[in-house]
């Protein structure tokens, strides 16, 4: 089933995050990951997002998105988003469709 990496990240230093944002894309298609959602236009329609950013990987299954998280590459990598922002990352199962009958 396909899952979802949903991040939720509020960046203080774009200057430093710059190195992980080149870093982790490579990484992702690696592993069989693809991005849905990163960079360009976000507009709030309800609700208070202030910096809010998102971002959304498609993933074959959780699987593979939890072998990209627990990798010795993101591993490596990781390290380098820290003190440049707040992060929050969710991962979430795709939605299951049966067919009509």
């Amino acid at each position: 089933m396909t899952a979802y990496i949903i991040v939720e990240a509020v960046i203080h230093n774009p200057e430093q995050f710059g190195a992980y944002a080149q870093a982790v894309p490579g990484i992702v298609a690696e592993f069989g990951g693809e991005y849905l959602v990163l960079g360009g236009q976000q507009e709030p329609l309800e609700g208070e997002w202030g910096h809010t950013r998102l971002v959304m990987h498609r993933w074959p299954s959780a699987e593979q998105a939890r072998a990209f998280w627990s990798s010795d590459a993101y591993a490596a990598a990781k390290p380098l988003r820290e003190g440049t922002g707040e992060f929050r990352v969710m991962l979430v199962d795709g939605l299951q469709q049966t067919p009509l009958e």
